[in-house]
């Protein structure tokens, strides 16, 4: 059994999942982040909201970003630590999306993005000189995906919860600068450059731009 089962097993409950809601409006509805049901006392949506996907193009472009980084994860800290930041990263990413939106009862969002997104940084941080299709170095692709990130926040115009993107890679920066500190020393430089857009959220957010 691979190093990378895990990753295929997450896959798959997210594919599975995810056409379950295609198909069933009312468990879509059911199960999808929605502030005023959550605020209601609804907390499982909290998790569940975080397989469920807009469409097909949505689910895809999840799961193949997390097919690229997450075997990196899994070989540096293990089946468990993949688990680890997978699940914080979905958790925190879903706490601030609550934290940004806790006032408007009618906000709804899905998708595994907050998750992924914490498996890309940690990737990034466990592997930084890494490279996407032999060139596009992976860094740049973390931060232009925060960047598109805060262009969703602002714009408002679809059911992706674009603010989990930010909760998901702040759990996933912590959580393997947490088990591997070493990095601070070893990779100093890629520590602080993937700090800088989250920094960026959280001017903006002070400022009143989101």
């Amino acid at each position: 059994m691979g190093l990378e089962f895990v990753v295929f097993i997450i896959i798959g409950i997210n594919a599975l999942v995810s056409f379950k809601g295609f198909n069933d409006m009312a468990f879509f509805r059911k199960y999808e982040f929605h502030v005023g049901s959550i605020r209601a006392g609804d907390q499982v949506r909290m998790f569940t909201s975080a397989f469920l996907h807009a469409d097909l193009q949505h689910l895809i472009f999840n799961m193949i970003t997390l097919y690229f980084f997450g075997p990196t994860v899994v070989y540096y800290l293990g089946t468990l630590g993949f688990v680890m930041v997978y699940l914080i990263s979905l958790v925190a990413g879903n706490l601030l999306t609550l934290y940004f939106h806790k006032n408007d009862y009618s906000y709804r969002a899905i998708g595994a993005s907050g998750a992924v997104m914490g498996i890309v940084f940690s990737s990034i941080l466990l592997n930084p000189h890494a490279t996407i299709n032999y060139f596009i170095p992976a860094y740049l692709f973390g931060i232009f995906y925060l960047l598109y990130s805060i262009y969703g926040m602002r714009a408002k115009n679809d059911n992706i919860g674009h603010t989990a993107h930010f909760g998901g890679a702040i759990g996933g920066y912590a959580v393997t600068l947490a088990r591997m500190p070493e990095l601070f020393y070893t990779e100093t430089i890629y520590v602080i450059i993937l700090a800088v857009p989250i920094i960026i959220l959280f001017i903006m957010a002070k400022m009143g731009k989101l």
